[in-house]
């Protein structure tokens, strides 16, 4: 995955919680997915004002992360970048960025990663085309994809 901090235009805060940390005393590694999810929701919200979760719905069928750095308790303004990066018939591609503020408030990359969303018809269990206006407002929210 070529990452570039640029090309994220959303970004959701995120609470570094006790619960979150391991032995270690940094974020364990399934939190990140969380942290994905979380971003995830928000910015289908922002992103296609249409979205309906009751009615439109997608599965995720992978998953990848990529760690760079520890996260802790400690770090500053902690956040998750997230963007549509691919668009198919049937699927499309997330990124995920998870940052904080470093020194001189210098950006932080904690962990990057992707998943792949396959949309689904909700009764049948079964793949389905992405909708036409889904398509158009990620495309209208996302102009270089």
């Amino acid at each position: 995955m070529e990452f570039n901090i640029s090309d994220f235009r959303f970004y959701h805060p995120l609470e570094v919680r006790w619960s979150d940390l391991d032995p270690l005393g940094h974020v364990n590694n399934v939190v990140f997915i969380d942290y994905f999810q979380i971003g995830r929701g928000y910015y289908m919200k922002e992103a296609s004002k249409t979205w309906d979760w009751y009615k439109d719905m997608f599965v995720i069928a992978n998953i990848s992360c990529n760690y760079l750095k520890e996260i802790n308790l400690t770090v500053q303004n902690p956040r998750v970048g997230v963007r549509v990066s691919k668009m198919g018939g049937k699927s499309f591609e997330i990124e995920y960025a998870v940052l904080s503020d470093g020194a001189e408030r210098e950006v932080v990359v904690h962990a990057i990663g992707t998943s792949t969303q396959v949309m689904i018809d909700m009764k049948e269990k079964r793949s389905i085309e992405i909708p036409e206006w889904l398509r158009n407002e990620i495309a209208t929210y996302e102009p270089a994809l």
